[in-house]
């Protein structure tokens, strides 16, 4: 179970750590500094770095997350708790929230980038940024709720 903890804690200090890293710094960095042509190539090349770790801490936290409900005794909510539930939840939408991203919004930035179209490259960066900023905030939330749920 020691290490189930473990590996499900680096996975979502991974993928939340990161959106915090993009949202926060690099992103109002990124828009003050490079013109649109700059700045689309080098959000599809974080992304294309970051994305395969967030993919790679979805499937630690999925396969982690069922061995510590397993241990626990199921998810009747005597053996985990409701915090538990909410992390479940919330982290399922984050995941779905992904996944869009990853398999839509990407690959419609890379064609846009491909073809120089810098407009419908902002605008689909802008709708990444949006999804990533409601992520961040339920993955903010979801640290919150896993750290301190079994005490309320």
């Amino acid at each position: 179970m020691t290490i189930a903890i473990a590996l499900h804690l680096l996975a979502a200090v991974i993928w939340v750590g990161g959106m915090f890293f993009a949202y926060v710094i690099v992103r109002p960095t990124a828009a003050q500094q490079f013109e649109p042509s700059v700045k689309l190539t080098l959000w599809s090349a974080i992304f294309g770095r970051f994305f395969p770790w967030v993919m790679l801490s979805i499937i630690t936290l999925l396969i982690t997350g069922i061995w510590m409900t397993v241990a626990l005794g199921g998810m009747s909510a005597a053996a985990t708790g409701l915090h538990v539930h909410i992390m479940l939840l919330l982290g399922i939408i984050m995941m779905l929230i992904f996944l869009h991203v990853n398999f839509n919004l990407f690959k419609k930035l890379k064609l846009a980038i491909a073809d120089h179209d810098w407009i419908a490259g902002d605008f689909i960066l802008t709708q990444i940024r949006k999804a990533i900023a409601m992520n961040l905030a339920l993955g903010l939330i979801v640290v919150i709720v896993a750290s301190s749920g079994r005490f309320f």
